[in-house]
């Protein structure tokens, strides 16, 4: 059967570092690859580059449609998009799934949509086309919320552990035509890596953990070890925890230079405290790459408000991994959480602890209720009245303890001590310095989409604007509490 699998576009490229990041949909690789391998016949569409969906179809002509919902502000976008292949191609089945479809599946529960997948893609999307080409009933295909006559209703749970040994590796190749497109930071083309899934930890504002109940499954080694030599010479690892086993990891950077891999640019993601007590495996790792950086969630900057997101960690953590990575040559980015509660002396305490540290590199979202996870449902009347778009982390989902235009005030300042502020000759210099001339072009673009980031005004517009779809997210959140 012909499959066509969607990325929407987001669009969520108008605050924070969305210009800066554009990845490939790596996700839909993996389902590609299961489903070839149940022989069937995959397309992967990016609609964040033309054509668009109505040229897809045509040119497919699928039996099957599944759109993926990456994240919550992409409710509204998905919905859109299913209601578009229902217009084109009313005989199509529309399946959704992706980490906010499965977190939190009722704002895709419509007419135009005819399934949401509550577990892995890889599993339960190959067995709901088999279940199709037989004629075979969909509602005991497991890990499924199911549109009926009577309504939606959930399928078996799947008793799938979720483990990743036996998965095959993304097809990339379904992407190609993209792949100049996909960017991250300073680096074009970029290639997206998974070596292993989920998270144990309980971070109060995380749904990863929440989707994935604790679990963390590893690729094995061998295949993570192919998979990052085939790939080109920037590199994005999508591991929410990288290095969270020093044996196995020690073990791929083993194999790697074996294999005498040496990338132009790899990133990491991980915990501070990780890196903090493990030196001798950043040791390791570190001649893997000519520019190695590491995106550290420091969140907070004390111990208090690390505990008030259920951190698990200190902020003398944080200090430590700084040094140990800059003392062994590595990148240091990272991002801290904005608390719409908070105080004036909070901004100033955060603002002294990147003076003091040297952490311009970083990043700052406010701190925003995922649909899915229990904080959601604990801000859930203070949620009223949001549309889904503006659960992008760059706006305020509740009235600012401050009010919103001092709010956002501080805010803009904020994001003003960051590297991104291109105002003065010498912020303009520091970046000229580490980019090579080709990048030039492609980097005053973004950098100029990123300067309304420095100005109150900017959020206060949108802040203040009608809500527009927002009846969905009020209900969707009044339904949790």
């Amino acid at each position: 059967m012909n499959v066509l699998l969607l990325r929407p576009d987001p669009g969520n490229e108008r605050f924070g570092l969305g210009p800066f990041f554009r990845v490939e949909p790596l996700g839909l690789e993996y389902i590609g690859a299961a489903l070839r391998r149940r022989g069937h016949e995959p397309t992967i569409a990016d609609l964040r580059f033309r054509p668009g969906v109505g040229t897809w179809l045509r040119r497919v002509r699928p039996h099957v449609v599944g759109i993926s919902c990456l994240h919550s502000l992409e409710y509204d976008r998905v919905v859109e998009t299913a209601r578009r292949v229902r217009r084109a191609a009313p005989g199509v089945f529309v399946l959704v799934g992706g980490h906010a479809a499965a977190a939190f599946p009722e704002p895709l529960e419509g007419d135009d949509i005819d399934a949401v997948c509550l577990g892995d893609g890889e599993r339960v999307v190959p067995a709901v086309m088999d279940a199709l080409e037989r004629r075979e009933r969909l509602d005991r295909v497991p890990g499924l919320r199911l549109r009926t006559a009577e309504g939606w209703a959930s399928t078996p749970a799947s008793s799938d552990s979720g483990d990743l040994t036996c998965e095959p590796s993304p097809a990339r190749d379904l992407v190609e035509r993209h792949r100049s497109g996909y960017h991250c930071l300073l680096f074009r083309p970029v290639w997206l890596v998974e070596t292993a899934r989920g998270c144990p930890f309980r971070c109060r504002f995380c749904s990863v953990w929440q989707l994935h109940g604790h679990a963390f499954h590893e690729r094995p080694v061998g295949d993570v070890v192919e998979d990052l030599a085939s790939a080109g010479d920037a590199v994005f690892v999508a591991d929410d925890l990288f290095w969270h086993h020093p044996a196995r990891s020690r073990e791929i950077a083993e194999g790697l230079r074996r294999r005498g891999v040496r990338k132009r640019w790899l990133l990491v993601q991980t915990r501070a405290d990780l890196v903090a007590r493990q030196a001798e495996l950043l040791e390791a790792w570190r001649p893997l790459a000519r520019d190695f950086d590491i995106f550290f969630g420091f969140e907070a900057a004390n111990d208090a408000g690390l505990a008030q997101v259920d951190k698990d960690a200190d902020a003398e953590a944080n200090v430590e991994a700084v040094r140990v990575a800059r003392a062994m040559g590595y990148g240091v980015n990272g991002n801290f959480l904005i608390d719409p509660d908070w105080k004036e002396e909070d901004f100033r305490a955060l603002w002294e602890f990147i003076a003091r540290h040297g952490l311009q590199r970083s990043g700052f979202t406010i701190l925003t209720p995922l649909p899915g996870t229990a904080f959601f449902g604990e801000m859930a009347p203070r949620l009223v009245g949001q549309p889904w778009s503006r659960y992008d982390m760059h706006h305020v989902l509740w009235e600012p303890r401050l009010g919103a235009r001092r709010f956002f005030e501080l805010y803009a300042e904020t994001w003003r001590r960051s590297v991104l502020n291109t105002s003065g000759e010498k912020r303009w210099l520091d970046w000229m310095r580490q980019v090579r001339p080709a990048q030039i072009p492609y980097l005053t673009r973004v950098l100029w989409r990123t300067q309304r980031m420095m100005r109150a005004e900017a959020y206060l517009r949108e802040h203040e604007s009608p809500a527009g779809t927002a009846r969905g997210a009020a209900r969707s959140a009044a339904a949790q509490s």
